[in-house]
């Protein structure tokens, strides 16, 4: 099973980067190929989603950005973020469902993070892969920067190799028992009117 879902995530994650790289534009909609409510649907908006993210990054950090469109920016990256983390937790329900009949060792073990938060790494490390790719693929740039990006790729694939290795383990633990899953749900405080002193002060 870990394969498998593994093999998806390569195929999901290379696709959305692609479709997105079409337009190159963060404004571009997204047209998710997949049907609503599958963890193939989930697994390509989350991946769009640090998609346009990574490049919302690279826009604000403009030294001649407006101020008016660097806060509107701003507000654009919040509401990512949060999207990213339901998406998150959606995934972690689908790992949650996938194994509620797993019987549990007695000796089994937590791991420091949830598949889902592996997953979501993974996802962002298909994105520094791509990009770095086209780092080495420029012809703009001198010899020396286009070695010392070389060098930067082969860590990351190296990295995506290991992370793809370590995330199959954990399923394969968890669905045989020697690993648990435990999720906790986000406590994020400062999206809430009624916990950020901010915004209840304003009430």
């Amino acid at each position: 099973m870990s394969n498998t879902f593994l093999n998806k995530c390569d195929k999901i994650f290379t696709e959305a980067i692609r479709n997105y790289h079409v337009t190159d534009n963060v404004d571009t909609l997204i047209q998710n190929p997949y049907p609503e409510g599958t963890i193939e649907n989930r697994l390509y908006l989350k991946n769009w989603i640090d998609t346009v993210q990574w490049h919302f990054e690279d826009i604000i950090r403009d030294p001649q950005i407006d101020p008016v469109a660097a806060l509107t920016l701003k507000r654009r990256i919040d509401k990512s973020n949060q999207d990213r983390t339901d998406l998150v937790e959606m995934i972690d329900s689908y790992f949650l469902e996938t194994y509620k009949d797993v019987a549990v060792r007695k000796d089994a073990t937590i791991n420091t993070e949830s598949p889902a938060w592996a997953i979501d790494r993974l996802s962002i490390l298909y994105l520094k892969i791509y990009h770095m790719q086209v780092e080495v693929d420029r012809t703009d740039s001198t010899p020396e920067q286009i070695a010392k990006c070389r060098a930067k790729l082969d860590v990351l694939l190296t990295q995506r190799e290991d992370l793809t290795t370590a995330i199959a383990q954990l399923l394969d633990d968890i669905a045989a028992g020697r690993k648990y899953m435990k999720v906790y749900r986000q406590m994020k405080m400062y999206n809430d009117p009624a916990l950020n002193p901010v915004l209840y002060a304003n009430k």
